[in-house]
């Protein structure tokens, strides 16, 4: 039998995260697997392009423009507190520019791209079922709906992982205190690429998209509770 693209994608993202929380949290090689934290990220961000269906000129575009975006921003949130915040990254993280790790943009388009996916798949849905009931709704409510609830499920996707990067030394916050000034200005830049998202014609359909949000989440809960 064939496997498809979405069960082997699916298949090593359940690998490599339930291996990831057995190895940080029953094994004595704790460290070993904090330290290639980056081979993680970057596969995943690898399947979600893998994944992804009729990839054209813009769906590269938006991914060049949260990339972009979130190195920006966290530039000057490490270097100004402007945004976010008083904090630093670490070492774990990798490569550097201006003391903000290149994978830190990478994931920037990981949570935006699976949250806009996620929601806009929903909405998809929901307009069938309210269309099937004679309901239709507006174009524009459709539009507010889809980038408020998408910059939501950003911002939590950060709540729940903010703790867990503290406990494995991602990043360090002054005083070890998370500010809600992080959160608010998540949810706003979020926003922002999902109005972006939303605009660009490309396919958003990518159901793997949806799997990986909710491994993610799992795996942050998991280390949240047990850490």
């Amino acid at each position: 039998m064939k496997l498809s693209k979405l069960n082997i994608a699916i298949f090593l993202a359940l690998l490599f995260h339930i291996s990831g929380a057995i190895g940080i949290l029953c094994t004595p090689y704790k460290q070993w697997f904090i330290q290639n934290t980056p081979l993680n990220l970057l596969l995943m961000a690898g399947l979600l392009f893998y994944t992804q269906k009729e990839k054209n000129t813009f769906f590269y575009l938006f991914a060049f423009i949260a990339f972009i975006t979130g190195m920006l921003t966290e530039i000057i949130g490490v270097n100004t507190s402007l945004l976010f915040g008083n904090y630093s990254y670490a070492e774990v993280m990798g490569i550097k520019i201006k003391g903000v790790p290149l994978l830190i943009g990478i994931q920037w388009f990981v949570a935006i791209f699976c949250s806009g996916s996620i929601v806009h798949q929903s909405h998809v849905y929901l307009e069938k079922k309210y269309q099937s009931i004679g309901i239709i709704v507006s174009p524009k409510l459709q539009f507010i709906s889809i980038i408020f609830d998408g910059a939501a499920l950003a911002t939590f996707f950060d709540y729940v992982m903010e703790p867990v990067a503290i406990k494995l030394n991602f990043w360090q916050w002054h005083n070890n205190v998370i500010p809600m000034y992080n959160y608010i200005c998540w949810f706003i830049i979020s926003l922002v690429l999902l109005i972006i998202f939303r605009l660009l014609p490309f396919n958003k359909a990518n159901h793997f998209a949806i799997h990986l949000f909710i491994i993610q989440i799992l795996f942050f809960i998991a280390l949240r509770i047990f850490l």
